[in-house]
């Protein structure tokens, strides 16, 4: 909508008419909501679906059949990652553009990745709109937990905070900003190590890990064991840990102070 005689909806629909493109209409000829769409996503707002307090008709979703048509038994399978990417299905390597076609179908199949949302736009009003998301949807799942294996804890903590930001940028247009450039470095440096396998189970609108394998894993059964860990943990090393991590609460309380006094 950046031609400046297209200056309402009833324009914009005569000018598709008068130039053959399709558009979905309701009973009265008239587009029921709006859609914009592509390879990831597809986002309808407007009309029918203006007021928050009402729930979509199940016309306004094209990219998901509904949780509760979904099959009754789980869909299994593997995602592999190269450096934060996702490379292959059920092991069989795929193009981004067929690997995302591909979580969107079976997405769709398993009725994942709708979202009823309001927004907070850019100019300061508030929006109502029906996303649809099912190859995106089944990838964060699988990123994020090939993450919780090969990520530094502290790696991660300090990715995650910045993602709101990261977000922001992208959702403000602004990809060719020095901004989204320098945290984009920064999120590529934190994915080197993030390589492996995750194995999902996809069942009526959920994405469930049930389980990650990487070279890269920094989980170490050794040290995570409940039975003898051989020497690789020191139990004992708690307590002068407890010690220094409360001294300024033992502090406090010399004076008098307690958990609710600043």
């Amino acid at each position: 909508w950046r031609e400046w005689d297209l200056t309402s909806r009833t324009r914009l629909l005569s000018f598709a008419e008068e130039n053959q493109i399709p558009i979905a209409k309701d009973k009265r000829g008239e587009a029921p909501f709006s859609v914009d769409a592509n390879l990831l996503h597809s986002s309808s707002e407007g009309k029918l679906l203006e007021d928050p307090a009402i729930g979509p008709e199940e016309i306004v979703f094209q990219r998901t059949i509904s949780p509760e048509a979904a099959p009754d038994v789980t869909t299994e399978i593997t995602i592999d990652f190269v450096s934060g990417d996702p490379v292959a299905i059920n092991g069989e390597a795929m193009s981004p553009a067929t690997l995302l076609t591909r979580l969107n179908e079976l997405g769709k199949a398993n009725g994942i990745g709708r979202l009823d949302l309001v927004e907070n736009r850019f100019v300061g009003m508030k929006s109502r709109g029906i996303y649809e998301t099912p190859g995106g949807t089944i990838l964060l799942t699988a990123h994020r937990s090939i993450e919780s294996i090969t990520l530094d804890r502290e790696a991660m903590h300090l990715k995650d905070s910045l993602m709101p930001r990261y977000a922001a940028i992208l959702y403000n247009g602004l990809w060719f900003s020095p901004e989204r450039r320098m945290l984009q470095a920064l999120i590529d440096a934190s994915q080197h190590s993030v390589s492996g396998r995750v194995r999902l189970k996809l069942y009526k609108g959920n994405v469930i890990c049930v389980g990650r394998e990487s070279p890269n894993s920094l989980y170490d059964t050794r040290v995570v064991t409940f039975e003898d860990d051989e020497g690789a943990y020191n139990q004992a090393d708690a307590q002068g840990f407890i010690k220094l991590n409360a001294l300024r609460l033992r502090l406090g309380a010399q004076i008098g102070r307690n958990g609710g006094a600043l």
